[in-house]
């Protein structure tokens, strides 16, 4: 009996540790928001990523694609992408998710049926049995319109030099166009480039990660927000904000340049005010469309500027990230 007695005492004095400590709220980890690459000192970052490569399958080896997210203190989720990632042969059918989380220098993600394992920018697929069943390398895309020069007769919002064709424009220190701004001159029927940069803020999620928006005529939002690995709404990138979702997400990581190009028709009006045809538009999200020929039947909520007949302004919507811009120029139609 007295060493029972005594194993008893042993445990009660962890236990009466652990309720004197419950009053006490441990300190939560400092927010984590980083609008540029060369400043991420986050550990996560590095794993967080795109990874493609061939597993063996039961129909023969078959190309293979996971996006792996970052959530914060070395938790992780991902999906896997059978034919390859949105974009580059994914089969628009096939998606495995996954959750998992980084332990000694390794990242471990199980789902329903397999597992994976990360470490020096390689991804090691296992099947339900716990066989090895491919290798996959880090992937680090790019769109095909990135960089593209404006034609000769653009309209130049934005080369780098200077904010002044924004009202409201605000450059960050290496001249890049921040987010909120307004462009001076207005537009009606037209095809738009620009190119943006989401920030990393892994322990945010939802509509709170990387929030922006391009607003054509200030009346139809093409939503910005980091959604890579998402599902692909309309309130998230590339879709037509409370319109239409996009046909599928085209969401690059984070920290990584990304493009839209946009072609848009403006509704059009009658003497007598009222709208006889509804605006379209086309959108192009890291060279690949998205939204083919939309039928605009109202302005998207939020819009700054009510549906009408006059040329309406580009408006880059502040949400409260750090969302930034560059190569912004339109050609009108």
């Amino acid at each position: 009996m007295r060493r029972f007695a005594a194993i008893g005492l042993v445990l009660i004095a962890p236990l009466s540790l652990v309720v004197l400590a419950a009053d006490e709220k441990p300190a939560s980890p400092a927010k984590i928001v980083v609008d540029d690459p060369a400043n991420v000192k986050d550990r996560d970052f590095a794993v967080q990523g795109e990874y493609t490569g061939e597993i063996k399958t039961e129909d023969g080896p078959k190309k293979f694609g996971v996006q792996v997210v970052a959530k914060g203190g070395g938790k992780f989720q991902s999906v896997g992408y059978m034919g390859g990632l949105p974009g580059d042969g994914w089969n628009r059918t096939e998606k495995f998710p996954a959750t998992g989380e980084t332990k000694d220098g390794v990242t471990t993600l199980v789902a329903e049926r397999g597992s994976g394992k990360i470490k020096a920018g390689v991804a090691t697929i296992y099947d339900s049995n716990g066989n090895e069943i491919g290798q996959l390398k880090r992937a680090e895309r790019k769109s095909s319109t990135m960089g593209v020069k404006p034609p000769a007769d653009a309209v130049v919002l934005f080369d780098g030099t200077t904010a002044d064709n924004f009202q409201g424009g605000r450059l960050t220190a290496d001249k890049l166009l921040m987010q909120g701004v307004t462009s001076k001159q207005k537009f009606g029927s037209y095809t738009i480039h620009l190119e943006f940069r989401l920030p990393y803020q892994p322990q945010d999620s939802g509509q709170g990660r990387g929030n922006s928006g391009c607003y054509l005529q200030g009346r139809y939002e093409v939503q910005i927000l980091d959604s890579f690995g998402l599902e692909g709404k309309n309130n998230e990138c590339g879709g037509i904000y409370t319109i239409k979702d996009p046909d599928q997400n085209m969401c690059y990581p984070p920290l990584v340049w990304q493009t839209y190009d946009i072609d848009y028709t403006a509704a059009e009006y009658g003497a007598d005010g009222k709208k006889s045809k509804n605006a379209r538009m086309t959108v192009r999200h890291n060279g690949v469309v998205v939204q083919e020929n939309v039928e605009l039947p109202k302005a998207t909520t939020g819009a700054p500027v009510p549906e009408g007949p006059e040329p309406g302004p580009v408006y880059l919507q502040d949400h409260g990230n750090p969302v930034r811009f560059r190569n912004i120029w339109v050609i009108s139609k």
